[in-house]
């Protein structure tokens, strides 16, 4: 037994390192606080060919505006005067992390860790800490602050959410020389650290309460959930054996624990979902048999294994794990897995593997409860091996998601939905595009696109502060294509789109959509030039912003949008092979001079088909005007800038309506159809605890919608009695079942020793059987265990998914 153990430990822990270095940076797109560069990044490693089909359409005719010439020499003399080099001088780093501290605050640390390759010993490794005030135009290296200790880079730096000043470093401690770790602590955007010895081994991040800047959570290497409520000077150690955690509102944690105290891989499907509101001095067990679970603003999720050997199923909660409702999804076996893409007050996206290693599921909309789901899409192109895909939320503008599906003959395509999944449909190729192919669409590349074609550099690019306004890489014809993309950009939401840059770039948002700039992407040569654009994507000007040759490594700009600040991050090679991270920092405040004035902006509707219905611009039952800068004008918004816009309701369509639980929408039709499966009028079903029958006439309200009047299908909800059961009653496992079985039989081979030979042929000739389950024990049933449950092994029937679930949101 114990060879074998080791043998899984090793597989196990190579698995882990496998995943671990395949992990991307986190997305531009997102409000991420923290980037990471890395010198001589070699991309597109140990990816598998993607699978797509050939393209033979074409669409390089669709002309460009990228002016011929330069800026203009005053415009040059304005950029020049204001583009900061500064060059890490003496640093060997070979990354370098960054983070935004606070709000506009222009300060930013910059953690470079030299690293000697392939090494899983510090020797020789060395960090140097920076701090900048001024966006990134100049730094000072603050390595003194925190005694000059090595960070470790797994952990690098941790910044404190919103406008918090907060920042936290752990500093690289040998786990097998000392008791505990070390961090440090600033509450001064890093002005001042202080040094805190740990009672602890650090084995994860530490999590910063979302409200409550003193409260940290943290898990130790060996498993131990730590709870600190005065920003790490004292730590609390509440429970121990715990594979996830999460905050909740207020002073709730959550957290998975297994009963038998042990953190192993075979004990998912058995562990207990506990909830603490006073850090740890009580506890309440929420759910039982539990597989992992997450937490949203307003959903408490997790997959459970309601029935030893059977598939999971996924139970969802509205008020933080008092009760609990059966999501009406299909249930998944060890081999699959559910994926929330996104979740938010009204509603989940939830994506649902199929059975074998086909890379593609199904997409189901839930409504407010978070238990009854429609089918939205099908055929959903999803990585089950990285847990990615390219469904993107597109903040800009509300109700529209773009993501890729993967078709019959093996391509992949995207669509759209302007309503949040109740019709999705190709995206419309840009003016003027021609294709030789029936179908001519335009085609994205998300983060799961990333992974398949090693050209593209960054996902789509949307934010909440430039209404409307999209950013990604695409390409023309009837599929996504393996070759070099384009940038596009939509201005309205994803309904048009204009072919803005010729090849792959990097690209950042600035000045809430009045500014977008952009890096051509290249990994074989140096940059010199910077485009960047006042008219949302539809004309370019480039600016030589240098004229030494360095390694680019990305743009980097203040999360929000809202900075008019961009910094060009790379390295110089010297002739002796050395590196040197260098940056340069653009702010355009002395170029665009002008403050934007009630003139500067016209009044849009969000969602027009440009016709004289009353209808135009409802989506979700609700129509939105909104004040945009004209793209003639070159102004600045300003970081004060506060969108502008007012809505009124629509009246009730069935476009407001999703199919119910048990209807599906026809083809081309707003009308919902039975399920050929359902026969009877009533459906029954279990929420929180409560067995509920529903009428419908197949109808159920969009999420969100808030449309009045006009169609007003039937709906109703009976309460009818008190569900058998619930995943969140405590049941014997198939262990304590086992027990009670065998102490029986003992007791009778005492008292009945010459049965014994006849007792065994009975139980071996019946295969009864008792297992703990597990993942990696589907054939128990293959031959009588007369030996204990310890003694149970077996192969895998299929390839074996760890992250199943992992992607329910925390």
């Amino acid at each position: 037994m114990a060879p074998t153990v080791l043998v899984l430990t090793v597989l196990c822990l190579q698995i882990f390192v496998t995943f671990q270095s395949l992990v991307r940076e986190p997305s531009p797109a997102l409000d991420q606080r923290t980037r990471t560069f890395t010198k001589r990044e070699v991309r597109g490693a140990s990816v598998k060919p993607a699978r797509y089909s050939r393209d033979v359409s074409s669409h390089r005719d669709v002309p460009l505006c990228i002016t011929s010439v330069t800026v203009t020499s005053e415009e040059y003399a304005k950029l020049q005067s204001n583009t900061h080099y500064f060059a890490f001088t003496t640093d060997d780093g070979t990354s370098i992390t960054l983070a935004w501290i606070g709000d506009g605050t222009g300060i930013i640390l910059a953690l470079t860790i030299y690293s000697i390759p392939f090494s899983i010993w510090n020797f020789g490794s060395s960090s140097r800490l920076y701090r900048s005030e001024d966006y990134g135009k100049t730094f000072i290296e603050i390595s003194s602050t925190i005694r000059n200790s090595f960070i470790r880079k797994d952990l690098g730096i941790m910044a404190g959410p919103g406008n918090s000043k907060r920042v936290i470093l752990a500093a690289d401690i040998s786990e097998g020389t000392e008791k505990g770790g070390k961090i440090y602590t600033s509450v001064d955007a890093a002005e001042d650290f202080t040094a805190i010895d740990l009672p602890f081994h650090l084995g994860m991040k530490i999590i910063f309460h979302p409200t409550n800047e003193n409260y940290l959570l943290t898990k130790s290497i060996d498993s131990s959930l730590w709870v600190s409520q005065d920003f790490g000077m004292n730590w609390k150690r509440i429970h121990e054996s715990v594979y996830t955690v999460s905050w909740g509102p207020g002073n709730v944690i959550f957290f998975a624990t297994h009963p038998n105290g042990t953190v192993d891989i075979n004990g998912r499907g058995e562990l207990h979902l506990k909830r603490t509101e006073d850090f740890g001095k009580t506890f309440h067990i929420v759910l039982y048999n539990v597989y992992n679970f997450g937490h949203s603003e307003h959903f408490l999720f997790a997959s459970v294994v309601t029935d030893r050997g059977h598939p999971r199923k996924v139970f969802v909660s509205t008020d933080e794990g008092d009760t609990w409702g059966e999501a009406q999804l299909p249930p998944v076996t060890h081999d699959q897995f559910y994926s929330v893409l996104a979740s938010d007050e009204e509603m989940i996206f939830m994506h649902v593997d199929e059975p074998g290693d086909n890379g593609f599921g199904t997409m189901y909309t839930s409504g407010d409860t978070g238990v009854l789901y429609s089918k939205s899409l099908e055929n959903h192109w999803f990585d089950d091996k990285r847990g990615v895909s390219d469904f993107t939320n597109i903040t800009s503008l509300r109700g529209v998601y773009i993501t890729n599906i993967l078709t019959k003959d093996g391509s992949i395509q995207s669509v759209i939905t302007y309503d949040a999944g109740g019709t999705w449909s190709s995206l419309n190729p840009p003016s003027g595009s021609s294709c030789n192919t029936d179908e001519c669409n335009l085609h994205i590349y998300g983060e799961y696109s990333m992974l398949q074609f090693p050209n593209v550099p960054m996902p789509p690019l949307t934010d909440v502060n430039a209404v409307g306004i999209i950013i990604a890489h695409g390409y023309v014809g009837n599929a996504i294509a393996n070759v070099n993309p384009d940038v596009y950009v939509s201005d309205d939401g994803g309904y048009t789109w204009i072919k803005s840059l010729e090849g792959p770039h990097h690209y950042a948002i600035l000045d809430s959509g009045g500014l977008i700039v952009a890096v051509e992407a290249s990994s074989d040569k140096t940059v010199h030039t910077l485009k960047f654009s006042t008219d949302e994507g539809q004309c370019w000007t480039v600016y030589p912003f240098t004229n030494t040759s360095f390694m680019f490594s990305g743009l980097a700009s203040e999360p929000g949008t809202k900075s008019m600040n961009v910094s060009i991050w790379g390295y110089t090679v010297a002739e002796d092979s050395s590196t040197t991270w260098v940056t340069y920092t653009v702010d355009f405040k002395e170029l665009l001079t002008k403050e934007c004035d009630d003139n500067d902006y016209v009044t849009w509707l969000a969602h027009s088909t440009n016709t004289e219905s009353d209808t135009d611009g409802c989506i979700l039952g609700y129509k939105e005007n909104f004040q945009r800068l004209k793209k003639s004008s070159v102004c600045i918004n300003g970081r004060d800038y506060v969108i502008d816009k007012v809505g009124q309701a629509c009246k009730c369509t069935k476009s407001d309506y999703l199919c119910d639980f048990g209807y599906y929408r026809q083809e081309n039709s707003t009308n919902c159809v039975r399920e050929p499966d359902l026969k009877a009028d009533d459906i029954e079903f279990c929420l929180q605890g409560n067995e509920e029958t529903l009428k419908t006439d197949g109808y159920r309200k969009i999420p969100g919608d808030k449309c009045e009047e006009g169609f007003v299908p039937s709906r109703k909800e009976y309460f009818k009695a008190l569900c058998k059961s619930t995943a969140s009653d405590k049941s014997y496992d198939s262990a304590t079942t086992a027990m009670i079985i065998i102490c029986t039989l003992l007791m009778t081979v005492i008292m009945i020793l010459g049965f014994v030979m006849i007792l065994r042929k009975y139980i071996c000739g019946n295969r009864t059987f008792v297992y703990r389950y597990s993942a990696l024990q589907q054939n128990a049933d293959d031959r009588c265990i007369t030996d204990g449950l310890d003694n149970v092994s077996a192969e895998p029937r299929g390839p074996y998914h760890d992250d199943s679930d992992e992607d329910l949101i925390e």
